[in-house]
């Protein structure tokens, strides 16, 4: 790990429950199941920005073969390190916005919301960026992140609103208190445990709509191609609260 990469600290608040909220399991392998078959050619590399704990590429590398991941935070890699069957995926300590390579990969991909932890619409699309200079000829972008108009549908008008979602393991399950401004959603978690213990956690999102990624990826040279509401690739429609969008890179 190197000191000088810029991190958020979602890490720090989160690597040792994160696979709670987000389960490995059948939900990873759903995800992963479906970029190996928006893979182009898995010979030519897999990279993931925001790699985590590995909960997507561990499964993906088992049908694609090496997964590169990069992420910023040493506390999520940590947890990847620790997670069974990590052979086939190699960690990077690096910022997703700068990260440069000696090679270029047939698929790029950054889900659950990766994008929208770069809060400027700069930052943002300068990871596009980059992910697009990562790319081969022929290769594709994938991207999964937050649907602002879903979440303006969730607040009802309200700067502020309370969520709770219940978990399948009774006694467990997650309530956000939100806000929710013109530029950054605000999400304070609280995650309950069966034995009546609880976490706490806060991080900040900057979501957008599917135009807006869009003119990232054509500014840097891609073709959008696909615009879905869930990794079933069901048509994209303004109700759901994550989008998947997807990019060619000219052959």
């Amino acid at each position: 790990m190197t000191s000088d990469v810029p991190d958020i600290g979602y890490g720090t608040q989160f690597a040792q429950w994160y696979d709670r909220v987000f389960p490995k399991g059948a939900a990873g392998q759903a995800v992963a199941d479906a970029l190996a078959g928006l893979h182009p050619d898995p010979d030519a590399g897999t990279l993931e920005f925001g790699v985590g704990t590995g909960r997507i590429a561990v499964p993906l590398s088992r049908k694609t073969g090496r997964v590169t991941g990069v992420d910023s935070s040493p506390e999520m890699l940590a947890q990847l390190a620790a997670a069974p069957g990590n052979e086939e995926v190699v960690p990077v300590h690096a910022d997703i916005r700068t990260y440069t390579d000696t090679r270029a990969y047939g698929l790029v991909y950054m889900v659950c919301g990766t994008l929208s932890m770069l809060l400027t619409p700069e930052d943002q699309r300068e990871a596009v960026r980059r992910a697009a200079d990562l790319l081969v000829p022929g290769g594709r972008l994938v991207v999964e992140t937050g649907n602002r108009p879903a979440v303006e549908t969730l607040h009802e008008g309200r700067l502020r609103t309370t969520l709770f979602t219940p978990y399948p393991e009774p006694g467990t399950g997650l309530q956000t208190h939100s806000t929710l401004t013109p530029e950054i959603w605000q999400c304070s978690h609280i995650w309950y445990e069966s034995d009546g213990t609880s976490r706490v956690g806060t991080e900040l999102a900057r979501l957008t709509v599917p135009d807006e990624v869009d003119a990232y990826a054509a500014a840097a040279g891609l073709t959008p191609e696909g615009r879905y509401a869930d990794w079933n690739l069901t048509p994209y429609a303004e109700q759901y609260p994550m989008f998947v969008t997807t990019y060619t890179k000219s052959a």
